[in-house]
């Protein structure tokens, strides 16, 4: 590091040198230096500071003495003032007609000696607990499941639509609806999807949110009868389980939706089955590469993706001067992760499980 200080002496040498008739570049490489660097020294037509935050900065003319930045520590842990905050001290000293420092000074010294920590019976503030996150590389691996809210005929009155979504295929397994919440109606659910995916006894996790629905004890005995592994969102916090809150707006902006509510327990049910029938069958998922989900679920995705490959490939062999690059991009879309910001080890918790 060299000081503004060193920098004039360093350019006055420089400047008497070229005076004399040598090169400038010579005279900077004999004291070590580039032409660029005294360039970048005298812009402006003035010798700059280093502005580096590792450099040496003269002490400003206001800063507190060593012995002054004592006595603001002696204050800080006397037995008065050794509970309180600065916010709370500076204005106690100020009604005793006393000025050492401001509030702001108090906090950096006390931050300088590591002295800033939590006071008080309440507990700390805690580090955000990472969301807990899977990567289903097939399908039947990773299940998210939630419930919505269907509106009735009349305000206030809700029908519930339990749904459990594939994490890797994003095909809909299982769902119901119900008039009520419970924990036998999820168990039931889950129970029926699956044996409907031929997936008795084989290891697979079902992330949810916290509700009670969802953590009941009448559902979790289902789950460890099934060999499901539970996971959960964090408390408060929606979009954990994303995947599933996006199909229930999927389902709720269908334009046949019916915005003014179903008018009983059967239609709800009836208008949901074909969402699920167009959803799984018809829909062409913009993250599958536009194949539906049971196209993904089944396997049968590869082959029409590598046709559609195959027909761009061809397109652009027999016409290209109207390609300007690479043909779209058909290949199938890799392994799918729910909450990718945290590291979990889905494949091994499935290998314990199984």
């Amino acid at each position: 590091m060299i000081s503004t200080q060193d920098r004039h002496a360093a350019i006055e040498l420089i400047d008497e040198a070229v005076a004399a008739g040598a090169r400038r570049a010579r005279a900077c490489a004999l004291l070590g230096l580039s032409v660029r660097t005294v360039q970048r020294w005298t812009r402006d037509g003035e010798v700059s500071e280093d502005r580096r935050p590792s450099a040496e900065r003269p002490t400003p003319p206001n800063a507190l003495s060593e012995a002054e930045r004592a006595d603001v520590r002696a204050l800080c842990n006397s037995p008065e003032y050794a509970s309180l905050p600065p916010s709370q001290i500076v204005p106690r000293l100020a009604d005793a007609g006393l000025y050492i420092a401001s509030e702001s000074t108090f906090y950096r010294v006390l931050r300088a000696d590591d002295a800033q920590h939590h006071r008080g019976r309440a507990k700390a503030p805690r580090a955000p607990k990472a969301p807990p996150s899977h990567t289903a590389d097939g399908p039947n691996q990773v299940w998210c499941w939630d419930i919505t809210y269907l509106p009735g005929p009349v305000r206030g009155m809700f029908f519930y639509l339990y749904l459990i979504l594939d994490l890797y295929s994003r095909k809909i397994v299982g769902w119901e609806v119900h008039v009520q919440e419970n924990s036998t109606h999820a168990s039931a659910l889950v129970q029926r999807a699956v044996l409907a995916e031929g997936g008795m006894g084989k290891p697979r996790i079902l992330h949810a949110d916290n509700g009670s629905p969802q953590t009941g004890s009448t559902l979790l005995a289902t789950l460890d009868h099934l060999g499901v592994i539970p996971s959960y969102s964090r408390p408060r916090v929606s979009d954990d389980n994303a995947y599933a809150e996006t199909l229930f707006r999927t389902l709720k902006y269908r334009p046949a939706y019916p915005a003014g509510g179903f008018a009983d327990l059967g239609e709800a049910r009836a208008w949901v089955l074909d969402f699920v029938r167009w959803y799984n069958t018809e829909h062409r998922h913009s993250r599958l590469r536009f194949v539906t989900p049971e196209q993904r679920h089944t396997g049968a995705d590869a082959a029409i993706l590598a046709q559609r490959q195959a027909l761009y490939a061809k397109a652009k062999a027999e016409r290209p001067e109207r390609w300007s690059g690479a043909v779209r991009d058909w290949t199938p879309p890799g392994p799918v992760t729910l909450n990718p910001a945290g590291a979990s080890a889905t494949a091994t918790q499935l290998a314990q499980a199984a």
